[in-house]
């Protein structure tokens, strides 16, 4: 008799749709049980209006953590870098699985480099993180850009370029690699010019906290050393009282000798939209071997920001 199918609570955007069905995949293989997924619209899928003015935090996670509560569904996966900064008792993160590439990519017209853009270009992105960067950059190199504010799936940003109504927009490496879409990028953001947002190309496998065997197999795909990188990234978040529409960039790195992980760098950057001010600082240490250890080397970065005037940067506090 075949094991009746584990239910997967996912968006239904083309970008989560493929990978919650990577997700399910290895779930399925971990735990030999057909994985099914479950369709749920959020509000931020059905909202027009821009992620910082409905707040960004927790706009695409609520309707998925609903489903978990009323037991519609039995897990969810969620893109790391949308769930709030504080975790309800009752759902648990089980598995963190190995992170995608968190970098920012641009798809831009005539295939040019961010360095190679018009004067005058406009440039597509609906994250004040990647406007605060971009515009702080282009302040320093001499360019002259400007930060257009859009919503939309990938199809409909890439679209403004091609049909010529912008130069260039910014997306997500992991996205357009989890849709198969990675040789459409022209140009891929080096972290010392755009640091991504926190937990940026991870995901989040959540369940009921009260469903230890489900927790137990999912634990099968988590990744030690992600986990950490994005706990100590969204430690880093909380303390700074942000929430994920906030124009905050966070990245721990794993420093190796070449043969195995001696450290772990985390940078983090807040700054004003129009790039005039950014607060930029990093900190470097043993890798945190447990919860507490990544939670703490995000908080002290937190601190060093705020002391160097990180709080009156940020548009949007946490409620």
């Amino acid at each position: 008799m075949t094991e009746k199918a584990l239910r997967l609570g996912t968006r239904r955007s083309k970008l989560a749709m493929a990978q919650s069905g990577q997700v399910a995949e290895a779930v399925s293989q971990v735990t030999g049980r057909p994985v099914e997924l479950v369709e749920i619209t959020t509000y931020g899928d059905v909202s027009r209006e821009h992620l910082a003015q409905i707040g960004g935090t927790g706009v695409f996670v609520a309707a998925l953590r609903e489903a978990l509560a009323r037991g519609e569904v039995d897990f969810a996966v969620h893109s790391l870098k949308d769930l709030p900064t504080t975790q309800p008792d009752e759902l648990v993160v089980a598995a963190v699985p190995v992170r995608e590439d968190p970098r920012d990519v641009m798809v831009t017209r005539d295939a040019l480099k961010l360095t190679d853009l018009p004067r005058g270009a406009r440039i597509g992105t609906g994250s004040p993180r990647r406007m605060a960067q971009l515009n702080a950059y282009a302040r320093s190199h001499g360019m002259d850009i400007e930060t257009v504010p859009i919503r939309g799936n990938v199809d409909t940003r890439i679209g403004y370029v091609h049909q010529g109504d912008l130069d260039a927009v910014v997306l997500a490496a992991a996205g357009m690699n989890r849709i198969g879409r990675s040789d459409e990028v022209t140009d891929v953001l080096s972290v010392d010019t755009v640091l991504p947002a926190p937990g940026q190309g991870a995901l989040a496998v959540e369940c009921a906290a009260h469903d230890a065997e489900l927790i137990a197999a999912l634990a099968g795909l988590d990744d030690p050393l992600t986990r950490a990188a994005v706990t100590a990234e969204r430690s880093l978040l909380a303390a700074l009282e942000a929430g994920c529409s906030a124009p905050v960039g966070a990245l721990a790195d794993l420093l190796t000798d070449g043969q195995s992980v001696k450290e772990m760098r985390l940078r983090g950057v807040v700054g004003t939209t129009d790039g005039s001010t950014l607060v930029q600082l990093s900190t470097t240490g043993p890798v945190p071997e447990t919860h507490e250890a990544a939670m703490a080397l995000g908080r002290e970065l937190a601190t060093e920001m705020l002391t160097q005037g990180a709080a009156g940067l940020m548009g949007e506090r946490a409620q």
